[in-house]
């Protein structure tokens, strides 16, 4: 998996949120509200280029003290969000 060209994150009156920029994002119209983990996840899987959920929730571990079940979990669930949305191929 990869994030999409054209979407960023960025921050807004104080909350972090994915918007899109630019023609490759043009029919994104929204913007999609990330917690300061989530902020982080996005920042290490574009900072790593292609990822898989494996590998975002080995740097959630080395991150944060979470169990690898736990890291692995939540990071399917924002990953699937991600999708959802259409910001990854």
């Amino acid at each position: 998996m990869r994030i999409k060209k054209g979407f960023v994150l960025r921050e807004v009156c104080g909350e972090h949120v994915i918007m899109g920029e630019g023609l490759g994002a043009i029919n994104f119209g929204k913007l999609l509200a990330l917690n300061e983990t989530a902020a982080w996840l996005w920042k290490q899987a574009q900072a790593m280029g292609d990822f898989t959920i494996e590998a975002l929730s080995e740097r959630l571990c080395e991150e944060y003290e979470v169990t690898a079940d736990k890291a692995k979990a939540d990071v399917a669930e924002i990953v699937t969000e991600w999708q959802g949305v259409g910001v990854l191929e």
